[in-house]
C-alpha cells in the first residue's frame, strides 16, 4: 500500500516514504564524509608542496567555489529533470572528480589537485541542492526544522567516520624526507609517490559513487514531483528581497566559512606545543571529535527543535560556539585543544536550522531557494583563506577571532528569526 507524504507542498507519493528518506540520509552521509576529507588532505598537501596556511587554504577555496558557481545551475537541473535524475548527475560528477586525482598525482601538481577538488565539489553541490529541500518537503512543514536536523546527523556521521579512516590512510604515511631539499624531477617523483595514498582513497570512493549513481538511476521514475519552471535560473535571486531569506543566506555563508576554517586548521592547531603537541596522524584522529560533536548534537537537536523555537535554539548554540572559541584562543594545553574541538557540538544544528528558517514558506520555489543558499555555502571558499592569512601573520590562536565574529552574526539572526515568519496565506503567496 502506498504511503503519502504529509503537507501540501510535498512531492507526490513514493512507493515507500521511509525508503526515500533512507536514500536522502545516504546522500547526506556521502557528501558530508567526502567534504570532511579536506581536513585530512590539507596538512598532507601543505607539507608536500611547502605551502603557507593561506596557500593551502586554496583547497577550501577551490572546493567551495563550486557552490558559488554550480548551485544555481544545479537548482535549474532539478526544476527541469527532477530530484532523482539530478542526484544521479551529481553522483557521477563526484565520481569524475575522484578519478581526476590520478592525473593530479602523476603530475605532482598542486594546481591539478585543486582542479580535481573543484569537479568533486561541483558534484557534491548538485547532490546537496537535491537533498536539503527534498528532506524538508518529506513531511509536515511544522517539523521541517527537526527533520532536516535529523537528516544532517547522517552528514555528521560521514564527517566523523571519513576523517578517522582518512587520517590512517593518508596522514599515516607522512613523508620523512623534507621536500625543500628536492627539486626538478626528483621533487615531482617524490610528490607522486607521497600522493599515492590520496589517489588510492579517492579511487575507492569513485567506485562506491558509481554503484550509488546506478541505484539512484534505476529508481528515477518512482518519485512524481511538482516544480515552478517559470522564469530563468537567476529568477531565484528575487527571493533575496525577503529579509528573512536574505539574512539566512548570509548566515549560511558565515556558518560554513567558520565551520570549515576551524576544521581545516584543527590538525595543525592540535600539533602546536601550546595545545596538545600531537603528531600529524594522531592530530588527524582527533578531527572526528569535532565532527562527532556535530553528530551527537544533531540527534539531540532534532528533539529540542520540537520543543523550543528554532531561532532561540540557534541563538543559544551560537553563543556557546563564541564562548568555546574565545576560551580556546586565550588558553593553552588541554583546555585550548578540547574547547576548540567542542565547537563541533555547537555547530550541530546551525546549518539545518538556518536553512529551514530562511526557507519557510517557499513552497514550489524550494529548489530555487536551495540554489541560492547553495551559492552562500561559498563562505567556505572565503572565510578559511582569510583565517589562514591571519594565522600566517599573528598565529593560529588569534586567527580564531574571525570564526567568532561569524558566530556573532548567527546569534543575532537566531534572535531575529525566533518567531514563525509566514501565515499559511502568506506562504501560498510566496510560492507563486
Amino acid at each position: 500500500m502506498n504511503k503519502t507524504v504529509e503537507g501540501e507542498d510535498s512531492p507526490a507519493p513514493w512507493s515507500n516514504v521511509r525508503e526515500l528518506r533512507l536514500f536522502v540520509f545516504a546522500l547526506f552521509f556521502i557528501f558530508g564524509g567526502i567534504t570532511s576529507l579536506n581536513d585530512v588532505i590539507i596538512p598532507k598537501l601543505k607539507g608536500l608542496f611547502t605551502l603557507s596556511y593561506a596557500e593551502v587554504m586554496l583547497v577550501q577555496t577551490s572546493f567551495f567555489a563550486a557552490y558559488f558557481l554550480i548551485s544555481l545551475p544545479g537548482a535549474e537541473i532539478v526544476r527541469h529533470l527532477g530530484y532523482m535524475r539530478t542526484a544521479t548527475i551529481g553522483l557521477l560528477t563526484m565520481m569524475v572528480g575522484c578519478l581526476l586525482f590520478v592525473p593530479a598525482s602523476s603530475a605532482g601538481s598542486f594546481a591539478l589537485f585543486l582542479g580535481a577538488l573543484f569537479v568533486l565539489a561541483s558534484g557534491i553541490t548538485i547532490v546537496q541542492v537535491v537533498a536539503n529541500p527534498l528532506i524538508s518537503l518529506l513531511g509536515n512543514p511544522a517539523t521541517a526544522h527537526s527533520r532536516l536536523t535529523f537528516a544532517q546527523a547522517f552528514n555528521s556521521l560521514g564527517t566523523t567516520v571519513f576523517p578517522y579512516v582518512g587520517s590512517i590512510l593518508i596522514l599515516g604515511s607522512l613523508a620523512t624526507v623534507d621536500p625543500k631539499t628536492l627539486s626538478g624531477a626528483a621533487l615531482i617523483a617524490f610528490r607522486k609517490a607521497e600522493t599515492h595514498t590520496i589517489v588510492t582513497t579517492y579511487l575507492g570512493l569513485a567506485a562506491i559513487l558509481f554503484i550509488v549513481a546506478v541505484a539512484v538511476w534505476l529508481h528515477r521514475n518512482r518519485l512524481r514531483e511538482q516544480h515552478d519552471r517559470t522564469g530563468t535560473m537567476f529568477h531565484a535571486f528575487g527571493l533575496l528581497r525577503q529579509p528573512r531569506f536574505a539574512l539566512g543566506a548570509l548566515c549560511i555563508f558565515l556558518y560554513v566559512g567558520a565551520e570549515v576554517a576551524i576544521g581545516s586548521l584543527l590538525v595543525n592547531y592540535l600539533m602546536q606545543p601550546s595545545t596538545l603537541a600531537l603528531g600529524a596522524q594522531e592530530a588527524g584522529k582527533h578531527v572526528p571529535f569535532y565532527w562527532g560533536g556535530a553528530l551527537v548534537g544533531r540527534f539531540i537537536g532534532s528533539g529540542l527543535l520540537r520543543l523550543f523555537a528554532p531561532g532561540k535554539v540557534l541563538a543559544c548554540v551560537a553563543a556557546g560556539a563564541i564562548t568555546l572559541v574565545l576560551i580556546s584562543a586565550n588558553s593553552a594545553g588541554v583546555i585550548s585543544g578540547w574547547t576548540l574541538l567542542a565547537v563541533g557540538l555547537m555547530n550541530s544544528i546551525m546549518f539545518p536550522t538556518i536553512f529551514s528558517l530562511a526557507s519557510e514558506g517557499l513552497g514550489k520555489r524550494a529548489a530555487e531557494g536551495a540554489g541560492v543558499i547553495g551559492v552562500a555555502i561559498a563562505g567556505g571558499a572565503v572565510i578559511p583563506p582569510l583565517t589562514g592569512a591571519i594565522a600566517d601573520r599573528v598565529g593560529l590562536h588569534f586567527a580564531l577571532i574571525l570564526p567568532a565574529l561569524c558566530y556573532g552574526v548567527i546569534l543575532a539572526y537566531g534572535f531575529y528569526a525566533r518567531r514563525p515568519l509566514l501565515s499559511p496565506v502568506a506562504a501560498a503567496a510566496v510560492s507563486h
